[in-house]
């Protein structure tokens, strides 16, 4: 099922059919960010987790992609934003919209939200520690075949500190030893 198809319910408005592309300059970090994603790999290996527990209703309106759902979670914390800022955002920020994969949109105001909060939340709690490990690593693969990153070790002190501190970790012993050689 397209991207279009998925979002017909808001994409529906009333106003004019607008390009989100036209709305974000080439030169904007969300649209930078986005581009770094292999998104057709990510979407896939969700889907997969996902394939046996969806089930498919006749009644309503048609499921929210997964492209949008991913890049909304993603989104939430490059920006930190909660889940209800991040659905608001959705709905007011081109940037954000194009960090989704939105192309098109139409204008309908009456229309709080696309994506509700708690369509987010249950998302998230679907997400397990291993495929959460699969995206990781398909992300990962992509930026060092695109140059991104270096395949060398990295080393990351995950002890939160104010710049200027003083206080004496692995990593910065590590970071002083490198510097000197």
């Amino acid at each position: 099922m397209g991207l279009v198809r998925q979002l017909q319910h808001w994409l529906s408005g009333n106003g004019p059919q607008l390009q989100v592309d036209d709305f974000v300059p080439d030169d904007h970090y969300l649209r930078q960010w986005a581009d770094t994603f292999p998104w057709a790999l990510l979407v896939a290996a969700v889907d997969r987790q996902f394939a046996g527990r969806r089930q498919e209703s006749e009644e309503g309106r048609p499921p929210i992609s997964t492209r949008v759902l991913l890049a909304l979670e993603l989104l939430k914390a490059e920006l930190s934003c909660s889940d209800e800022q991040i659905c608001s955002r959705l709905r007011t920020d081109f940037a954000v919209m194009y960090a989704c994969g939105i192309e098109q949109v139409q204008v309908n105001r009456r229309q709080r939200h696309f994506v509700l909060p708690e369509i987010l939340a249950q998302f998230r709690a679907r997400l397990e520690a291993p495929l959460l490990q699969e995206l990781l690593q398909i992300q990962a693969t992509a930026a060092m075949e695109a140059g991104l990153v270096s395949p060398a070790h990295l080393v990351v002190d995950t002890f939160a500190s104010e710049q200027g501190s003083q206080r004496v970790t692995d990593a910065t012993t590590l970071y002083k030893a490198k510097k000197k050689s």
